[in-house]
């Protein structure tokens, strides 16, 4: 009797998506506990993982973050979920845990097209859970499938960074798409082409030269006037010509 391969992965994703949840992957140098959060006027209570009476108030139970590599979609996650009282999901460590690999090796050993077949997995799952931060690869909201699964679940979050900020977080890994003779180039090109998919994001926020506890306070402050209009608003998309630049 032969294994469905998609019945498989399926089942393997679906168990690593337990463990993480029990055992989540924290970014190196992010805090073990919350962050903290408090706006610049000290007003905290709506940041508070508990209200007046003994409730968690937050303004949503689940969100992803999305944007191109090296914006610090895993760091924020993991302090936003610290700071919300949610769980927190990194869908890259998801699938080396799936697979048992890096992602490196996974597109080295196994091609983009089963890595994007993970991925899609992975979507499908982290889309059905609740009370979640989800913090995307690089590429998975550029595909209009993952997309839309996305979008239709909750709001998503989309962090930027100039080229030169992303190559400066990312020139020591080994990111497969970096893998050029001008990485900086590379990044500039990568990022050109993805940004009308990015822009269809929810909500956009700039990590440049940002500490991670003011990019946390403006990511929970925007969802509660996403919240607070009844998750009604359409997605605030600036100009296509005005990515961070300076």
């Amino acid at each position: 009797m032969t294994t469905d391969p998609v019945e498989s992965l399926s089942q393997r994703v679906a168990m690593a998506l337990r463990a993480a949840l029990l055992q989540p992957d924290r970014p190196e140098g992010a805090a073990p506990e919350s962050v903290g959060v408090t706006l610049a006027d000290g007003v905290s209570s709506r940041l508070s993982p508990m209200n007046g009476s003994g409730l968690i108030e937050r303004p949503v139970t689940w969100v992803a973050l999305a944007g191109f590599m090296g914006t610090g979609k895993s760091r924020i996650g993991w302090e936003l979920s610290r700071a919300l009282a949610l769980h927190f999901v990194d869908t890259d460590k998801l699938i080396t845990r799936v697979v048992g690999k890096s992602i490196p090796e996974v597109f080295a050993e196994e091609g983009e097209g089963y890595f994007r077949a993970c991925e899609a997995e992975v979507v499908r799952r982290v889309t059905r859970l609740d009370h979640a931060v989800v913090s995307l690869g690089g590429g998975t909201f550029i595909h209009e499938a993952n997309r839309r699964s996305l979008l239709e679940r909750g709001p998503v979050v989309v962090l930027w960074a100039t080229p030169e900020t992303v190559y400066q977080r990312t020139r020591h890994s080994d990111r497969p798409l970096l893998r050029s003779a001008d990485p900086l180039s590379r990044i500039r090109t990568l990022m050109d082409e993805r940004e009308a998919d990015y822009r269809q994001g929810t909500i956009h926020v700039h990590s440049d030269g940002r500490p991670a506890e003011e990019i946390v306070e403006e990511v929970v402050e925007r969802l509660w006037d996403w919240a607070d209009v009844g998750a009604t608003w359409e997605p605030q998309a600036e100009p296509v010509g005005e990515r961070a630049s300076d």
